[in-house]
Protein backbone atom coordinates (compact mmCIF):
# COMPACT_ATOMS: atom_id res chain seq x y z
CA UNK A 1 0.00 0.00 0.00
CA UNK A 2 1.57 3.47 -0.96
CA UNK A 3 0.66 6.76 1.15
CA UNK A 4 0.39 9.61 -0.33
CA UNK A 5 2.31 12.59 1.68
CA UNK A 6 0.60 16.07 1.35
CA UNK A 7 3.24 18.99 2.37
CA UNK A 8 2.51 22.45 2.63
CA UNK A 9 6.32 24.36 2.85
CA UNK A 10 8.32 27.65 2.12
CA UNK A 11 8.68 27.35 -1.80
CA UNK A 12 12.65 26.71 -3.00
CA UNK A 13 14.46 27.88 -6.23
CA UNK A 14 13.44 24.16 -7.19
CA UNK A 15 9.86 25.11 -7.43
CA UNK A 16 10.02 27.61 -9.84
CA UNK A 17 9.45 25.57 -13.03
CA UNK A 18 6.54 23.91 -11.13
CA UNK A 19 5.29 27.23 -9.91
CA UNK A 20 5.32 28.77 -13.24
CA UNK A 21 2.99 25.70 -14.44
CA UNK A 22 0.57 25.81 -11.53
CA UNK A 23 0.45 29.77 -12.40
CA UNK A 24 -0.57 28.65 -16.14
CA UNK A 25 -2.97 26.13 -15.56
CA UNK A 26 -4.81 27.85 -12.19
CA UNK A 27 -5.15 31.20 -14.15
CA UNK A 28 -6.51 30.41 -17.34
CA UNK A 29 -8.92 28.00 -15.73
CA UNK A 30 -9.91 31.05 -13.61
CA UNK A 31 -9.38 34.21 -15.87
CA UNK A 32 -10.45 32.42 -19.34
CA UNK A 33 -13.60 34.61 -20.54
CA UNK A 34 -13.11 36.87 -17.49
CA UNK A 35 -10.02 38.99 -18.44
CA UNK A 36 -9.90 39.49 -21.86
CA UNK A 37 -7.53 36.87 -23.85
CA UNK A 38 -4.63 39.31 -24.91
CA UNK A 39 -3.93 40.45 -21.27
CA UNK A 40 -4.34 37.09 -19.88
CA UNK A 41 -1.88 35.83 -21.81
CA UNK A 42 0.64 38.70 -21.08
CA UNK A 43 0.02 38.27 -17.26
CA UNK A 44 0.65 34.85 -17.52
CA UNK A 45 3.83 34.89 -20.15
CA UNK A 46 5.59 37.23 -18.03
CA UNK A 47 5.85 35.05 -14.72
CA UNK A 48 7.53 31.96 -16.13
CA UNK A 49 9.76 29.26 -14.13
CA UNK A 50 12.52 32.15 -14.30
CA UNK A 51 9.74 35.05 -12.60
CA UNK A 52 9.18 32.79 -10.04
CA UNK A 53 12.65 31.21 -8.87
CA UNK A 54 13.79 35.25 -8.47
CA UNK A 55 10.67 35.75 -6.86
CA UNK A 56 11.88 32.80 -4.30
CA UNK A 57 15.38 34.00 -3.75
CA UNK A 58 14.13 37.44 -3.18
CA UNK A 59 12.80 36.00 -0.17
CA UNK A 60 9.13 36.23 -1.32
CA UNK A 61 7.03 34.75 0.62
CA UNK A 62 5.35 31.64 -0.99
CA UNK A 63 4.30 28.57 -0.21
CA UNK A 64 3.68 25.42 -1.96
CA UNK A 65 1.27 22.58 -1.41
CA UNK A 66 2.77 19.48 -2.33
CA UNK A 67 1.01 16.16 -3.15
CA UNK A 68 3.20 13.21 -3.66
CA UNK A 69 6.02 14.74 -5.10
CA UNK A 70 3.99 17.09 -7.04
CA UNK A 71 3.78 20.91 -6.53
CA UNK A 72 -0.32 21.38 -6.66
CA UNK A 73 -1.13 24.91 -5.78
CA UNK A 74 0.86 28.23 -4.16
CA UNK A 75 0.12 30.82 -2.14
CA UNK A 76 1.89 34.05 -2.09
CA UNK A 77 1.46 36.41 1.33
CA UNK A 78 2.64 39.50 2.84
CA UNK A 79 1.58 42.87 3.98
CA UNK A 80 -1.86 44.54 3.35
CA UNK A 81 -1.41 46.81 0.46
CA UNK A 82 -4.52 48.63 1.23
CA UNK A 83 -4.39 51.62 3.33
CA UNK A 84 -7.92 51.52 3.66
CA UNK A 85 -8.23 48.62 5.28
CA UNK A 86 -7.37 47.82 9.36
CA UNK A 87 -6.12 44.09 8.69
CA UNK A 88 -2.27 43.79 8.81
CA UNK A 89 -2.10 40.68 6.75
CA UNK A 90 -2.98 39.71 2.77
CA UNK A 91 -2.90 36.61 1.01
CA UNK A 92 -2.32 38.34 -2.80
CA UNK A 93 -2.68 35.03 -4.46
CA UNK A 94 -3.93 31.58 -3.90
CA UNK A 95 -4.18 29.11 -6.33
CA UNK A 96 -4.36 25.36 -6.89
CA UNK A 97 -4.16 23.31 -10.38
CA UNK A 98 -7.20 22.48 -12.10
CA UNK A 99 -6.90 18.99 -11.47
CA UNK A 100 -6.64 19.46 -7.75
CA UNK A 101 -9.03 21.73 -6.83
CA UNK A 102 -12.50 20.50 -5.10
CA UNK A 103 -10.66 18.08 -2.55
CA UNK A 104 -9.68 20.05 0.41
CA UNK A 105 -6.09 21.28 -0.71
CA UNK A 106 -7.27 24.99 -1.16
CA UNK A 107 -8.24 25.40 2.27
CA UNK A 108 -5.47 23.32 3.98
CA UNK A 109 -3.04 26.16 1.93
CA UNK A 110 -5.25 29.16 3.02
CA UNK A 111 -5.07 27.52 6.64
CA UNK A 112 -1.49 27.71 6.31
CA UNK A 113 -0.89 30.82 4.53
CA UNK A 114 -3.44 32.48 7.36
CA UNK A 115 -0.49 30.58 9.98
CA UNK A 116 2.28 31.82 8.19
CA UNK A 117 1.43 35.53 8.21
CA UNK A 118 0.00 35.28 11.90
CA UNK A 119 3.41 33.88 12.81
CA UNK A 120 4.76 36.99 11.61
CA UNK A 121 3.21 39.00 13.59
CA UNK A 122 0.08 40.58 11.17
CA UNK A 123 -3.24 40.84 12.89
CA UNK A 124 -6.15 40.11 10.45
CA UNK A 125 -6.33 39.30 7.24
CA UNK A 126 -7.47 40.22 3.66
CA UNK A 127 -7.77 38.65 -0.15
CA UNK A 128 -9.13 40.61 -3.02
CA UNK A 129 -10.35 38.47 -5.77
CA UNK A 130 -12.78 39.37 -8.97
CA UNK A 131 -16.44 39.72 -8.97
CA UNK A 132 -16.45 37.36 -11.87
CA UNK A 133 -14.41 34.62 -10.31
CA UNK A 134 -17.67 33.10 -8.49
CA UNK A 135 -15.14 29.52 -7.57
CA UNK A 136 -13.36 32.24 -5.62
CA UNK A 137 -16.27 34.09 -3.96
CA UNK A 138 -17.41 31.09 -3.05
CA UNK A 139 -14.39 29.77 -1.66
CA UNK A 140 -13.53 32.63 0.66
CA UNK A 141 -17.38 33.37 1.64
CA UNK A 142 -17.29 29.21 2.74
CA UNK A 143 -13.72 30.10 4.48
CA UNK A 144 -15.49 32.93 6.73
CA UNK A 145 -14.33 35.81 4.73
CA UNK A 146 -16.56 38.50 4.92
CA UNK A 147 -16.76 40.83 1.54
CA UNK A 148 -16.25 44.40 3.13
CA UNK A 149 -14.73 46.58 0.09
CA UNK A 150 -15.14 46.80 -3.82
CA UNK A 151 -12.34 48.07 -6.17
CA UNK A 152 -11.51 48.15 -9.92
CA UNK A 153 -9.10 46.37 -12.13
CA UNK A 154 -8.67 46.94 -15.65
CA UNK A 155 -6.87 44.82 -17.82
CA UNK A 156 -6.98 46.28 -21.81
CA UNK A 157 -9.51 48.58 -21.63
CA UNK A 158 -12.32 45.86 -19.40
CA UNK A 159 -12.99 47.22 -15.94
CA UNK A 160 -13.34 44.57 -13.54
CA UNK A 161 -14.94 44.60 -9.77
CA UNK A 162 -13.00 43.18 -7.29
CA UNK A 163 -14.22 42.21 -3.60
CA UNK A 164 -11.80 42.49 -0.68
CA UNK A 165 -12.50 39.59 2.00
CA UNK A 166 -11.56 40.09 5.55
CA UNK A 167 -10.56 37.97 8.54
CA UNK A 168 -10.32 39.19 11.82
Amino acid sequence: MNTLTIDIRKAEPADAEAIAEVHLEAWQGAYSGIIPHRALGAMIGRRGSDWWANAVRRAASILVIDVGGVVAGYATVGRNRSRDLPQEGEIYELYIKPEYQGVGFGSRLFAAAQQKLKSHGLKGLVVWALEENASALDFYAGAGGRDVAEGVEVFDQKALRKVAFIWD
